[in-house]
């Protein structure tokens, strides 16, 4: 006892004086970004607010990204498509600066991300604000989706980063015994990222975050649909890197079209692409020119499963958010939907009422569940999802309702929609909706909905709820997809120590986690010796050149000697080992004494 007394108390007091530390706040510094052009504040004049009314069809590709509002279609100006000579010079200033940051201290990087994290808990409304205004969403679901992920990945980072990020020291196996083997992580050298639209804020942050902790610049190409918040949220990363005094140039934002991501593949070290199957395939062919590594996280058709056993008021509260999440905009978001049979018809009834209560409108104008949809002309891709499916006996039992829309704006918006009598022959079923719908398929047992939940080109997530949480687990282990949540939605994306990514047609890759963390450095393993100089490699005499008589028949005896399945021919092997070796050198002694 009287040895165990003084170490308990020791134990005792490092806990407290840990504790203390914590109540103690780090030094922080504030960071001022210039956010006078980005708030409608009522005092834009009508050359910089007028109603901006796009061309149908497919859009002509020029030097300029037009930028509006989805949910007003007010202008809010434009910027530069980069042509690939642009890209390029941009790619090299990251490359240049990029070889400083490699240089730099975890503590500094750490510093960089509490410096973000200030600001972003100190500014939440204005981030939502400019996200709401680029993309229609509503200001709770910018939150959710913009804020609170991004201050979740920090946070992991901050505790976390430099712990995965260290070498890691492996077992050297029987025949390396006398070795040391660890596996380092070294930056890549400048990421490209292209990314998707619907959550603007995050997207960027999401890989510029893991890039620049691992010691790597970036460059990254924001959708022409969401470039005018993409280029606001870059001058945050810009002032916060300033402030740690980081070297100029290590990020960037970059916007334009097709020419200007491709030219991006090209550039880069590593590609990151967020957005449809049908451009990943593109991304892909466009990095196999230059052997660069690829991660893409494409569309999604998650399932939606649920029991019969379970509190059927809480899993339609959850099955609307899934589905009409951002008007639709949601990644890994919930497309099709199968509800047991024994409680079919009363989910079908309560998501019914629910769905009807939700009102879509302007969210900066008033309160609204939903907003408007960002890319134009996806409304009609919607309607004929939902055409498809009525011509084909489906049943639309349930609509919500609109707000106080302008005549200009009324394409931007899709009433959240629900449909029963659905099936696999039907379109919106089987393709990516992106949309506020609400497809629900009746199933009646756990081997029929794994079969239907497989049944998809996509395997992104998938959702499944039942009181009893072995049958859920049982459940979601056989869907074959890259994130599962068991009796909750989305769960996954909020849990940033996991990675993220699909199979099939929703890619493959992970970013988020240490997978996602490491991912972004190139992986070196490095062997080398444990109890240098004392004991180093040195070749048997039966192998050294010129080969011995019985060198192969040393090598047999040796790998029964290290790899034998039984203790005693191990043994007896390693005798043969010795013997041999004594053999060869008493033989090379006698040779030496006749010459």
């Amino acid at each position: 006892m009287a040895f165990w007394w003084p170490l308990l108390v020791l134990g005792i007091a490092f806990v407290i004086c840990r504790f203390l530390l914590l109540l103690i706040p780090p030094n922080v510094p504030s960071i001022e970004v210039d956010a006078s052009d980005v708030l409608e504040d009522g005092s834009q004049t009508k050359e910089n607010s007028y109603i901006y009314i796009p061309s149908k069809g497919k859009q002509v590709q020029k030097d300029k990204v037009q930028c509006y509002e989805p949910a007003t279609m007010k202008y809010l100006g434009f910027y530069p498509a980069l042509t690939s000579d642009e890209v390029r010079m941009h790619v090299a200033q990251a490359r240049k600066a990029q070889k400083i940051w490699a240089n730099s201290s975890f503590r500094q990087r750490r510093q960089f991300l509490r410096i973000l994290l200030k600001y972003i808990i100190e500014h939440q409304a204005l981030i939502c604000e400019v996200s709401s205004r680029d993309t229609g969403k509503t200001m709770v679901d910018a939150s959710l989706g913009e804020i609170m992920t991004t201050c979740e990945k920090i946070t992991w980072l901050l505790a976390e980063g430099e712990r995965w990020l260290k070498p890691e020291f492996r077992s050297s196996g029987r025949s390396m015994l006398h070795k040391r083997s660890k596996v380092e992580f070294h930056p890549l050298g400048v990421i490209g990222a292209i990314i998707s639209w619907n959550y603007p804020f995050h997207n960027i942050f999401n890989p510029m975050l893991a890039a620049v902790f691992s010691g790597n610049g970036v460059v990254i190409k924001v959708s022409e649909h969401s470039s005018w918040s993409g280029c606001f949220y870059f001058r945050i990363i810009q002032a916060a890197l300033l402030a740690v005094g980081a070297p100029d140039n290590l990020v960037h934002v970059i916007t334009g079209f097709a020419e200007t991501g491709q030219a991006l593949v090209s550039s880069v070290d590593k590609i990151i692409f967020v957005g449809s199957p049908g451009v990943g395939r593109m991304i892909m062919q466009r990095a196999s020119e230059t052997l660069i590594p690829v991660t893409l996280e494409l569309g999604g058709k998650d399932a939606f499963i649920v029991c019969e056993d379970v509190d059927v008021p809480h899993v339609v509260q959850i099955a609307v958010r899934g589905a009409l999440q951002s008007s639709g905009q949601n990644c890994a978001g919930a497309e099709r939907f199968y509800v047991h049979r024994d409680i079919y018809p009363t989910f079908v009834a309560q998501i019914v009422k629910l769905v009807k209560s939700v009102t879509a409108g302007p969210p900066l104008s008033g309160k609204y569940d939903m907003g408007a949809i960002c890319m134009q002309e996806h409304a009609d891709k919607l309607q004929n999802l939902v055409n498809d499916a009525v011509e084909k006996g489906a049943e639309i039992v349930g609509r919500g309702s609109f707000g106080n829309l302008g005549e200009d704006v009324v394409d931007q918006f899709f009433p959240p929609t629900v449909i029963v009598n659905v099936n696999h022959t039907m379109k919106l079923m089987q393709e990516e909706a992106f949309g506020p719908i609400i497809p629900i398929m009746k199933f009646d047992t756990d081997e029929e909905v794994i079969k239907l939940a497989n049944d998809s080109n996509y395997g992104l997530g998938c959702a499944v709820f039942s009181g009893n949480q072995k049958r859920a687990i049982a459940i979601v282990s056989q869907i074959h997809c890259g994130v599962a949540a068991v009796n909750d939605f989305a769960s996954t994306y909020m849990c940033q120590s996991l990675p993220f990514g699909g199979v099939k047609h929703s890619g493959f890759g992970r970013f988020a986690g240490v997978e996602g963390l490491r991912a972004c450095c190139l992986v070196k393993s490095v062997v080398e010796d444990r109890w240098w100089p004392y004991i180093k490699t040195k070749i048997p005499k039966p192998i050294q050149y010129p080969i011995s008589d019985n060198g192969f028949e040393f090598q047999e005896t040796l790998v029964e000697a290290l790899y034998g399945l039984n203790l005693w021919d191990r043994l007896r092997a390693l005798v043969g080992v010795l013997k041999m070796i004594s053999e060869q050198n008493s033989s090379s002694q006698t040779d030496k004494r006749r010459e």
